[in-house]
């Protein structure tokens, strides 16, 4: 066992004594912190876990404080040593010359100036037996719960907990550690840990009790969490279920609990406890960009707006305010969501949206209208589909056109990344195929799109993050002139190459004789993000597009490409954003600057 020189004092008499006594505060001269032993990992192991290296880090100077650091520090760096396999070590931590365990908690020191901790760490010790059972079928213990293997105490934790998990995967909802015999020899330096487990009987969920709904229906939550009530319990399906409730952004604390007792014969009882967000929530957001202007949106939500989970979303947005080459844009929609529409992994959604969009070489006014549905395939996955028209009216300088389509997109997205807002591991797959059908003189055909995005962090909490980007757009059937412009592809600016000027990448227009987009879009961008603090970063990026006049790839293509560097300032709700970039090929123009909220990508 650890030796330390602590002879029985309570938590509470260390309370009473913080409370009686209030001291000057002092400078605290220095921690002497000495691990004899040599062994650098495990110095290095205890000086991150000690309490007084971190007071001394935060100069900490209170009297009572440091005192009361010094005797938590014993059960702190005990812990250490035991999660590293060392049973036999020994600790000693003196405020200035005195054993803190063998001063009164009454007696706090006045002007502490110097403590010195030393730590005899010991041998580590090994597992001479590492048994734990019964286990149900496929459990898989830790590799390090094993003869031989250092005994450390959190793998132990780790064996019990797989053993128990193992059994609640089976339906035993109710298994437990019932009997644990730990044994040192600190003569051989060994560890006998035997462990029991007792799996319990085999369970059906119960019916699904809720507690703390106000303005949301009780039928209607039920039917969301979608617990399987009847079937065998199952710790993936209580956690699915948990997590259908929080995806409907209605409730602020989600918390699925199980009873503690069994109901005859075999069900299990489970209580929803929850805590509802207020019902309405708005926000807004803000780019600029020297050539295309400034961007302004915002949004207005309701979360629940007939108590049925249903999400209604207003969003407007007005673009391009003193953009260089086009006018301003403007739109409005609203959407409405309801979870659990079909399934309780179905969402189903309705949308119109109505704008007008300013371009060089046209002006539009637009409607766009339709129903969807998305599947939850897992909390990475989803898969979306739905029926849109969409029409415009657009405005050449030779005269007006209108198109019509209806539309039916299929896509999946895949989302793996460690943050939505600055992720510094992990990918991103956004795909959709969407044929269509043309009136009049819209052609139809078939609408293809992917986002690719893919993230590798490098150093010490990934201060160092490489990031990649891959994006194609493009439409097989019908050609520039059949297709309405917002079929149609650009190249130039943020979100495609910065550094170029906004949509500075066309194919002269056989109707106007200036530059239109093409029937195909292929861009791919790197960034090299470097945190010089936790707050301030930098990037260095580097962007590439090319279009095609001819569905994704054929027809002729023009293709550009631009670098530069950026600055990121974190915050909250992610990081402030002011890239500089410049044309490396293709293009004219000079320098472009944006500014805005979140990562480029």
């Amino acid at each position: 066992m650890v030796k330390v020189k602590d002879q029985g004092w309570g938590a509470a008499a260390l309370v009473l004594g913080a409370g009686l006594f209030v001291t000057p505060a002092h400078a605290l001269d220095q921690v002497d912190f000495t691990v004899l032993g040599g062994d650098a990992a495990v110095e290095t192991s205890l000086r991150g876990a000690s309490f007084l290296l971190a007071a001394q880090a935060e100069g900490s100077s209170n009297d009572q404080d440091l005192f009361a650091t010094a005797r938590a520090e014993y059960g702190r760096l005990l812990g250490a040593l035991y999660a590293m396999g060392r049973y036999s070590g020994v600790i000693e931590i003196r405020i200035d010359g005195r054993e803190a365990a063998d001063i009164a908690p009454l007696d706090t020191p006045k002007n502490i100036r110097r403590i010195a901790l030393t730590v005899n760490p010991g041998p580590a010790f090994t597992f001479d037996v590492a048994r734990v059972g019964p286990l149900a079928a496929d459990t898989a213990l830790p590799k390090g719960f094993a003869k031989g293997q250092v005994a450390q105490s959190d793998v132990i934790s780790v064996a019990a907990g797989a053993a128990v998990d193992g059994w609640r995967t089976a339906g035993h909802a109710k298994a437990t550690v019932t009997d644990q015999d730990i044994t040192a020899d600190h003569a051989a330096a060994t560890l006998d840990a035997k462990l029991t487990v007792t799996a319990g009987p085999r369970l059906r969920f119960g019916p699904l009790a809720v507690q703390g709904q106000d303005r949301m229906e009780l039928r209607r939550i039920v039917k969301i969490a979608g617990l399987p009530t009847g079937e065998q319990f199952s710790p993936e399906a209580l956690e699915d279920a948990a997590e259908r409730l929080r995806r409907t952004g209605i409730f602020r604390s989600v918390a699925l609990e199980e009873d503690a007792d069994i109901t005859a014969p075999d069900t299990l009882g489970i209580t929803a406890k929850l805590v509802e967000e207020r019902p309405r929530r708005f926000g807004f957001g803000v780019e600029v960009a020297s050539s295309e202007g400034a961007k302004v949106n915002g949004f207005w939500l309701h979360r629940n707006l007939l108590g049925g989970g249903e999400r209604l979303r207003v969003d407007g947005e007005i673009a391009q305010i003193g953009a260089q080459n086009s006018g301003v844009d403007y739109s409005l929609g609203v959407t409405l969501d309801r979870p659990a529409t079909l399934s309780a992994d179905t969402t189903g959604t309705a949308f119109f949206r109505i704008g007008h969009e300013a371009e060089e070489d046209y002006t539009q006014d637009f409607v766009e209208t339709g129903l969807g549905f998305t599947q939850y395939v897992s909390r990475e996955m989803t898969a979306r589909v739905g029926l849109e028209y969409s029409q415009y009216q657009v405005k050449f300088a030779t005269g007006s056109v209108d198109f019509r389509t209806l539309g039916l997109p299929v896509g999946v997205n895949w989302d793996k990344r460690n943050s939505k807002t600055d992720a510094t591991k992990g990918f991103y797959i956004d795909a959709e195929a969407a044929p269509f059908l043309g009136f009049g003189g819209t052609a139809s055909g078939l609408r293809l799109e992917l986002d690719a995005r893919a993230y590798r962090g490098f150093g010490v909490n990934d201060r160092i993050t490489l990031a990649g980007r891959v994006q194609l757009r493009g439409v097989e059937g019908g050609d520039i002139t059949t297709l309405p412009p917002e079929y149609l592809s650009y190249s130039g600016g943020g979100g495609t190459v910065r550094g170029q000027e906004y949509r500075s990448l066309g194919f002269a227009s056989a109707r106007t004789g200036r530059l239109t987009g093409g029937t195909g879009f292929v861009g791919a961008s790197v960034e090299v993000r470097t945190k010089v603090t936790d707050t301030i970063g930098i990037v260095g990026f580097a962007d590439y597009g090319r279009i095609a006049s001819s569905g994704l790839f054929g027809g002729q293509t023009l293709d550009h490409a631009g670098a530069g560097l950026g600055v990121r300032y974190a915050t909250g709700l992610g990081p402030i954003r002011l890239d500089v970039a410049a044309p490396v090929s293709g293009g004219k123009g000079g320098v472009q600057i944006y500014i805005g909220i979140g990562q480029s990508f």
